[in-house]
């Protein structure tokens, strides 16, 4: 992944987090005099329907803020459904972080479909590099399950172009007072995953 330019596919399910994740990498970006575009697409997010934000990072102008499918050098999915119905846009060699949690959709709940068997062996055959760990007992043990987030954002820290130094100023200016803390301390342990 050449540093100058970044596709990052951010996945999940309303209520996770997935929005202030795109918010932290775009200011990120922006901090380090970077060109980055954002774009959401909310499924009844409200209701845990699929919620997706491309972010789109370069040392040069980014024209169109969306990713093509085959060309996410990073996918990050809160969950492992999503992680799923997003693997088409991780390019070749890309890297796949995934939280393992199981969010069940309405048609699962009203018994109207199932939730597929065996999602991380699936992804593993068919990505190249997957990260697949439990974030959220990692934010559980962290004081909140909200930094479900900043955990997964941790452990693809490694795979973007931003030193750690630059991730905690981020989280600090980023999020309210009271949970900065918990989230360097999210973040940290998301390194470490």
């Amino acid at each position: 992944m050449s540093s100058s330019k970044v596709n990052i596919l951010i996945v999940g399910v309303g209520g996770q987090g997935t929005l202030l994740a795109s918010v932290l990498l775009g200011n990120l970006a922006l901090k380090k005099g970077l060109d980055v575009k954002l774009s959401e697409v909310h499924g009844m997010a409200q209701r845990g329907g699929s919620v997706v934000t491309h972010v789109k990072i370069s040392d040069e102008t980014v024209n169109s803020p969306l990713i093509e499918e085959g060309d996410a050098d990073v996918i990050i999915a809160f969950e492992e459904l999503e992680a799923y119905r997003w693997l088409s846009y991780l390019k070749k060699g890309g890297a796949m972080y995934v939280n393992t949690q199981q969010i069940l959709p309405m048609p699962v709940i009203m018994k109207q479909a199932e939730y597929p068997d065996r999602i991380i062996e699936t992804i593993e055959k068919k990505a190249g590099r997957v990260k697949a760990f439990d974030a959220l007992s990692i934010a559980e043990e962290c004081g909140s399950v909200k930094a479900v987030n900043v955990v997964l954002l941790g452990a693809a820290s490694k795979d973007l172009p931003f030193d750690e130094d630059s991730w905690i100023k981020v989280i600090e200016e980023n999020v309210k007072p009271k949970f900065v803390e918990l989230n360097k301390k999210a973040f940290a342990m998301g390194r470490q995953a």
